[in-house]
């Protein structure tokens, strides 16, 4: 049995490799080469359907789809890096100290996590957008994001300490001198890379989906940036006329959380213990 479950393994790894693989190299292709200038207006090329010259047609200035979703690649893939990693390095520094120190960090910690995940990662990144200013600025939207995930990468940590600080060789740590801090960094650290990398992989689609929506809604990116969510949010009233102006962010953004769920699938397979019969 466990041999059929092994191609599911290996299938998840290389076509999630592969959907993110044809990203990625659009997304860095697009730093030095598009086929148009993404956001240059053409007034003579307006709303014209895929053709040789434009193979994903333009908009209603003109710009190159097919260009514009290349540029939107390294937005979005740029944006969701970065808020995922402060996400990562924010709550894993905090769960660390919840977990290990115990006390009144740790209840004050998970009162205030508690009460951060009864929202939803989108809602609550609309509420810090509020909070810190609606300025159409990637450093805004990092922010927001990666505070709105925090909860999520603490509270998986905190588990993760709290089931190895009993165990005999962090004892051991402390009977030969060794300070708490450093025991918690050398010791205690290490075994929560294997939940951190699941979940930053998780979470690297749900930023990307959230980053979208509020670029759709108008909160996220600038108007003058090329994500995805503001060339759907151009699209909506074209979907008669022109509909290949929602076909190409939307396939997009469909097949990057494809490939990041089915990497997902393959990163927790190879990590969590309990897939060992599984793979």
């Amino acid at each position: 049995m466990s041999m059929l479950r092994i191609p599911r393994f290996r299938f998840n790894a290389v076509l999630g490799g592969l959907f993110l693989g044809v990203v990625v190299a659009m997304a860095l292709l697009s730093l030095v080469w598009t086929p148009y200038p993404p956001m240059k207006v053409h007034f003579t090329a307006l709303l014209k359907p895929p053709s040789a010259a434009h193979w994903f047609g333009t908009d209603k200035y003109g710009h190159d789809v097919l260009s514009g979703v290349m540029a939107g690649a390294s937005i979005s893939l740029g944006i969701a890096c970065l808020s995922v990693g402060f996400a990562v390095v924010l709550g894993t520094a905090l769960g660390l100290l919840a977990g290990y120190l115990k006390g009144t960090a740790d209840r004050v910690l998970m009162v205030v996590s508690d009460a951060l995940l009864a929202f939803p990662g989108l809602l609550l990144a609309l509420g810090v957008i509020v909070i810190v200013g609606r300025d159409h600025s990637v450093g805004a939207i990092v922010l927001a994001l990666g505070l709105a995930y925090t909860p999520s990468v603490l509270r998986v940590v905190r588990g993760t300490v709290m089931s190895v600080r009993e165990r005999e060789y962090i004892e051991a740590s402390r009977v030969i001198g060794n300070s708490e801090w450093k025991t918690m960094v050398k010791h205690v650290l290490p075994n929560c890379l294997a939940p951190i990398i699941v979940l930053a992989t998780s979470m690297l689609g749900w930023v990307i989906l959230s980053e979208s929506s509020l670029s759709f809604l108008g909160l996220g990116a600038p108007p003058e940036m090329a994500s995805w969510g503001n060339m759907l949010a151009a699209a909506r009233p074209y979907i008669e006329r022109a509909a290949w102006l929602g076909i190409a962010p939307g396939l997009c953004l469909a097949v990057t959380l494809l490939g990041i769920n089915l990497m997902g699938d393959a990163i927790r397979d190879r990590f969590d213990p309990r897939m060992e019969g599984q793979r």
